[in-house]
C-alpha cells in the first residue's frame, strides 16, 4: 500500500512500480547514507517458471536534492540487461544454484549503476550481478542457501556500497481491511458496518519485491561535501525520492513477440513520502502525479491541505471523531510533514526544513544521529524518536500507523496549539507488524521468502474473516 499499485496506469506496468523508498543514516556505519528504493509489487514467490525481474527496458533513478530545492541535483542510475543462456529450455534453472554465476542460473541478469552530478557521469561498473530469485530449497540447497547466493550481491565500488536484487517485502498493511470501506479491524466495531474487533492481516506477508539498495558516504551527498553536525544547518537535509523511466515508444516485433522502446525517457512512476499518491491523490489525478516532478507538487497542495480520508474518518467511524469533523482549516501540519519539511521551532531539537516550494520528497536530516535498532521507536517523530519518519524512513516504521494518526489530527497541535485531538487519534493502527522487519546490515532487507517454502493463503468464500 505505500505504493503498490496505487495508480492506474502504472498498476498495469509493475516493472517500473515504485513500492517503497527508505532514506536514513546507517546505524552501523554512521558516516553513510543508505537509499533503498523497491519496485515490482506484491510478488508470489512461487510466480515460476518466468519469476519477477528487473525490466531491461526501464530506467531506474534515485535522486537527491542537496540546496534546499526540489531540484534533482545526484542521481543514481541503474541500467539492466538480462541473458538467456539455453534459449531451448522452459527452466528458470537446469540446476541447483550454488553460486551468483553459476552456468545453471538460465536467466541472468546484470546492471550498470551510474552517478550523474552538474553534467558530470561517473560509472561504478557495468556487468555488476543481480542475484536470482529465491526459487526454493532444491535450487540453493548448497552450503548457507540462498543467502549465500545473494550476498555475492553486495558489492563496493569507490567508496560506496551497491546491491539490486529480490528482497522480502518489509512494509506491514491490512490492504484486505482498509479498502474494504475503510475499516481497521481492530477497531471494527465502531465502524458504520460493525464486525468483531480483531488482529489486523499483514497483506504483504511473504510477498517480495525488487531492490536497488545503496550506501553512500554522507560527504558524497550534501552540497558542499561535507558531514554536516549542526542539525539547523539548511545544507544538512537531503531530498530523497526515486523513479522509474520508459521510452515513449514500444515496438513489438510480430515474429517474436519482443518489444523494443525508442524515443526519449519519460517518467512513469515516482515515490517520495509513503502512501501519499495512494491515498491523498484522487484518482482523476494518479496518474498525473506519477509522471511529474516533485518541484511541480504546489499543484497537489490542496489534496494535502484538505485530505479526503480525514472527511471519511468522521463518517465511517460515527461519534469517534468530532474535533476532526469540525477542523475546517487547511492542514498546515500535514504540508510541513509531506512538503516542505518540518521547520525549526515546531518538534524540540529538530527541522527538517528544505524551503517553501512544495515538493513531495522524503527530507533526511543527516546531522542527527542514527537511532540503534534496539532502541527504536517504530512511530518515528511522533513516538519521541528524531531518527524515525518523516525524517527520512526507516524500514521498521510503523508508516500506516504514522501517517493514519496524523490524517486524523494527532499531528494538528504542532502548528494550531488550540487543538485538541480526539481520542482515537493517537491510537490508530491497522493491528498489523511486519513478518519481514528488516536486518542490522546493508542492505537492510530480510532474504526473499521462497518459492518451495511458502505456502499460498486460504480463500474465505463466506461474508465472514478467516
Amino acid at each position: 500500500m505505500s505504493s503498490h499499485r496505487e495508480a492506474p496506469e502504472i498498476s498495469q506496468d509493475p516493472a517500473a512500480d515504485n513500492t517503497d523508498v527508505y532514506a536514513f543514516v546507517s546505524p552501523d556505519r554512521p558516516s553513510f547514507v543508505t537509499i533503498i528504493a523497491n519496485f515490482l509489487p506484491l510478488q508470489q514467490p512461487y510466480g515460476g517458471p518466468n519469476f519477477y525481474e528487473f525490466s531491461d527496458d526501464v530506467r531506474y533513478r534515485i535522486h537527491i536534492a542537496n540546496n534546499a530545492t526540489a531540484e534533482s541535483d545526484i542521481i543514481y542510475q541503474f541500467d539492466f540487461r538480462t541473458e538467456v543462456r539455453n534459449p531451448n529450455t522452459f527452466l528458470y534453472n537446469v540446476g541447483p544454484i550454488e553460486s551468483i554465476d553459476s552456468e545453471n542460473w538460465n536467466r541472468p541478469q546484470y546492471y550498470t549503476a551510474t552517478r550523474i552530478e552538474g553534467g558530470e557521469t561517473e560509472v561504478f561498473g557495468r556487468n555488476l550481478p543481480v542475484p536470482p530469485v529465491n526459487v526454493g530449497s532444491r535450487t540453493f540447497s548448497g552450503e548457507g542457501g540462498y543467502a549465500a547466493v545473494a550476498e555475492q550481491a553486495v558489492l563496493r565500488r569507490k567508496g560506496t556500497w551497491f546491491f539490486c536484487g529480490q528482497r522480502a517485502d518489509a512494509f506491514n498493511v491490512d490492504l484486505g481491511s482498509i479498502f474494504d470501506l475503510g475499516a481497521l479491524r481492530p477497531f471494527n466495531e465502531a465502524h458504520l458496518i460493525p464486525m468483531a474487533n480483531m488482529d489486523g492481516v499483514n497483506s504483504v506477508q511473504a510477498c517480495n519485491v525488487h531492490t536497488i539498495a545503496i550506501q553512500v558516504p554522507i560527504s558524497r551527498l550534501t552540497r558542499y561535501k561535507n558531514e554536516p553536525s549542526n542539525r539547523y544547518n539548511k545544507f544538512a537535509t537531503l531530498g530523497i525520492w526515486a523513479t522509474a523511466e520508459r521510452r515513449t515508444s514500444t515496438i513489438i516485433d510480430p515474429e517474436t513477440g519482443t518489444k523494443t522502446g525508442t524515443g526519449p525517457y519519460r517518467q512513469v512512476s515516482r515515490l517520495g513520502n509513503p502512501l501519499v499518491n495512494e491515498v491523498l491523490i484522487p484518482m482523476g489525478d494518479k496518474d498525473r502525479w506519477n509522471a511529474g516532478e516533485p518541484a511541480r507538487d504546489r499543484r497537489f497542495r490542496k489534496y494535502v491541505d484538505r485530505p479526503e480520508l480525514a472527511k471519511l474518518l468522521p463518517v465511517l467511524y460515527p461519534d469517534v471523531f468530532p474535533n476532526l469533523e469540525a477542523y475546517d482549516k487547511p492542514r498546515a501540519d500535514l504540508n510541513a510533514i509531506l512538503h516542505t519539511g518540518i521547520p525549526k521551532g515546531v518538534v524540540d531539537n529538530f527541522q527538517n526544513f528544505t524551503g517553501p516550494t512544495q515538493a513531495d520528497m522524503l527530507r533526511l536530516n543527516v546531522a542527527i544521529p542514527p537511532t540503534q535498532p534496539a532502541d527504536q521507536n517504530r512511530l518515528g517523530l511522533i513516538g519521541g524518536d528524531l531518527a524515525g519518519f518523516p525524517n527520512g524512513r526507516r524500514v521498521r516504521d510503523d508508516i500506516v500507523a504514522i501517517e493514519l494518526r496524523a490524517v486524523a489530527g494527532a499531528t494538528i497541535p504542532l502548528v494550531d496549539p488550540d487543538y485538541e485531538p480526539d481520542g482515537a487519534a493517537n491510537q490508530l493502527n491497522d493491528g498489523t507488524e511486519s513478518a519481514a522487519p528488516g536486518t542490522n546490515s546493508f542492505p537492510y532487507l530480510q532474504d526473499p521468502s521462497g518459492g518451495y517454502q511458502t505456502r499460498p493463503g486460504t480463500v474465505d468464500e463466506g461474508n465472514g474473516d478467516n
